[in-house]
C-alpha cells in the first residue's frame, strides 16, 4: 500500500486511496459501511452542503454524532471545506450543549436531528472542491476543573502527521475496532489516524463485551482500542465464551484514558501475550505522554512506560525539580524545545511555565526511565475511562433552589473504576436531586449515589477539602 507523505492534505486523503483501491471498505458501523470511493464522493457532498452559505475555512464545524458511518463522512467533509472538526457527545444537556457552542461560534452544528449529514449532501455535488487546509485538524473538548468548559485546539493543522500513528502503533492499511464513543478524543484520534494511513475502521454503535470479541474474528481486526472498564467485562465473560472465539489477527489491543489495576492488566497480558498489550497515557493536550508494550510492562509491573514523545519531569511539593529515581512528585509535561505548541485553548489560559504544565497526576520515575503514577493530583474522577469534574456537578447541584452547599467525590466501583458520589446540604430528597439532574447532566456525570446531610461542607474560611471527605467515605465505601 502507498500511503499520502508528511504535510498531506487531509481534505485529499480520501481521493487518494478512492484512486488506489476504490471498493474497500473504509468504514463500518453495524450493518452500514462505506468504501473508499463512496466515502470519498459523500464527503464531497457534504462539503459543499457546508460551504452553501459562504467559506467556512479556519472556523470549527461541531459534531454531535453517534457513532456511525456519518461521522467519517462530517470529518471529511469538514477538511475539504477547510474547517475544523469539533467531535461531541449527542448526549450533552441544553446547558452543557450552550456553553460549547458559545465557546466554538460553530460555521455549522452537525446534530443527526436538525442538521443531518444526509440532509447536507442533498444540498451539494460530488464534484471536488479546491484543497484548503483547515488551522487545526481537531478541536475536542473538556469540561475544565473550574466547572466550565474549555476547547483544545489540536497545534498541527489539517495535514499529515506521521508522528500520531506511530504513538499508538498505527500501520498501514491496519484494520481497527473502536468501542468507545469516537466524541472522545482517543477514540476520535485514533478513528482518523486509521483512515489517514488507508485503513478500514469498524466503529462498535454500542460497547458489548462478546461482541467485541465477535467483530475481532468477523472482519480480522489488527488493532483494538479499550479502556479498563471495557477490560474488566471482557475478562468477566465465562471462559468457554472467550474461548469461541478466534482472536489470532489481533496485532495490538490498546488502553488508555485511566490506570488499569495490576490484576487486570497481567490477566490481559497472560491471555493474548506480553507482545499484543498496550498502554498510552498521556493527556488531550498530546505536549507529551508515555506508551508501554506488555514485555516491558511485565520488567517493570505497574509502569505507564518511558517517554515517547515530549519531555516529562517530576516536580516536589517546593517546586524544585526531581531529579533522583524513586522520589514522587506532580508530573509535568512540555513539548520538545523547538517544536510548535501541541494545543492552543478557547476558554481557558494555559498554565505553563516554560512551557511546562501539570498534568495533575502524581508519579515518579525509576532508574530504568519508566514512569509510576500514584493518584490524581486534582479532584477529577474517572468514570469508565472519561473525565469528571467535580466542580461542573458540584455547579449543576448548586443551582436546585434547596441545596445549601455541594461536595462531589469520586469512590471505587468495580465494573468503572470510579462512581460519582455527591455530598449535598439540602432540606430536599435524594430522589429529587436525581431528577433535577436528568436535565442538566449527561448521564456519565450523574451520581451513581447521593448522601444527604445538615452539616455545612465548608470552613469559616469558604474552603471544601474534597480529600478529606473522600477519606471519610472510603472507611465505610461499602455503605455506598
Amino acid at each position: 500500500m502507498t500511503t499520502p507523505e508528511e504535510g498531506f492534505p487531509l481534505a485529499e486523503v480520501p481521493a487518494w486511496y478512492a484512486r488506489q483501491f476504490p471498493d474497500q471498505v473504509a468504514v463500518r458501523c453495524g450493518d452500514t459501511q462505506l468504501t473508499w470511493r463512496q466515502l470519498h464522493l459523500a464527503s464531497n457532498r457534504v462539503a459543499h452542503g457546508l460551504r452553501r452559505d459562504g467559506d467556512i475555512a479556519g472556523r470549527i464545524v461541531s459534531l454531535l454524532l453517534p457513532n456511525s458511518v456519518d461521522v467519517a463522512v462530517a470529518i471529511f467533509a469538514c477538511y475539504k471545506a477547510g474547517a475544523v472538526p469539533q467531535p461531541l457527545s449527542n448526549r450533552l444537556t441544553d446547558v452543557e450543549r450552550d456553553e460549547i457552542l458559545a465557546l466554538a461560534d460553530p460555521a455549522a452544528v452537525i446534530d443527526g436531528v436538525t442538521t443531518t449529514v444526509s440532509g447536507l449532501a442533498a444540498l451539494g455535488d460530488e464534484s471536488d472542491l479546491p484543497t484548503v487546509v483547515a488551522p487545526s485538524w481537531k478541536a475536542p473538548t473538556s469540561g475544565g476543573s473550574t466547572g466550565r468548559p474549555k476547547i483544545i485546539l489540536a497545534g498541527s493543522p489539517a495535514e499529515l502527521r506521521l508522528l500520531g500513528p506511530r504513538r499508538w502503533g498505527v500501520q498501514a492499511g491496519e484494520r481497527m475496532l473502536i468501542t468507545a464513543p469516537v466524541h472522545h478524543n482517543a477514540p476520535f484520534g485514533t478513528l482518523c489516524y486509521a483512515l489517514f494511513l488507508g485503513g478500514t475502521v469498524t466503529l462498535m454503535p454500542r460497547f458489548d463485551p462478546e461482541q467485541v470479541l465477535a467483530d475481532v474474528q468477523r472482519h480480522a481486526i489488527t488493532w483494538l482500542y479499550l479502556v479498563p472498564t471495557m477490560m474488566r467485562r471482557i475478562h468477566a465473560l465465562p471462559e468457554q465464551t472467550k474461548r469461541r472465539y478466534d482472536l489470532s489477527s489481533l496485532r495490538a489491543a490498546w488502553h488508555v484514558a485511566a490506570p488499569c489495576p495490576p490484576w487486570l492488566k497481567r490477566a490481559w497480558i497472560d491471555w493474548l501475550g506480553p507482545e499484543r498489550v498496550w498502554e498510552l497515557y498521556a493527556g488531550t493536550e498530546a505536549s507529551a505522554g508515555c506508551t508501554i508494550g506488555g514485555v516491558d510492562w511485565l520488567a517493570h509491573p505497574g509502569s505507564v512506560g518511558r517517554t515517547t514523545w515530549g519531555e516529562i519531569k517530576i516536580v516536589a511539593e517546593d517546586g524544585t525539580d526531581v531529579t533522583e529515581p524513586g522520589v514522587a512528585g506532580e508530573v509535568y509535561t512540555r513539548v520538545t524545545p523547538g517544536n510548535p505548541p501541541a494545543y492552543r485553548y478557547i476558554g481557558a489560559t494555559a498554565k505553563e511555565v516554560d512551557g511546562w504544565a501539570s498534568l495533575g497526576d502524581i508519579g515518579e520515575f525509576d532508574a530504568d526511565g519508566f514512569l509510576y503514577l500514584h493518584d490524581r493530583l486534582t479532584d477529577m474522577i474517572l468514570v469508565g475511562g472519561v473525565n469528571v469534574f467535580p466542580a461542573e456537578v458540584e455547579n449543576a447541584l448548586l443551582a436546585h433552589p434547596d441545596v445549601l452547599s455541594a461536595a462531589v467525590v469520586g469512590l471505587p466501583d468495580d465494573d468503572l473504576g470510579n462512581r460519582v458520589h455527591a455530598i449535598v446540604e439540602t432540606t430536599a430528597s435524594a430522589d429529587e436531586l436525581a431528577a433535577f439532574l436528568e436535565t442538566r447532566l449527561s448521564p456519565h456525570k450523574r451520581p451513581r449515589t447521593i448522601e444527604i446531610t445538615h452539616q455545612p461542607l465548608r470552613d469559616d474560611t469558604g474552603k471544601m477539602r474534597r480529600s478529606a471527605l473522600r477519606a471519610e467515605r472510603m472507611k465505610g465505601a461499602g455503605a455506598w
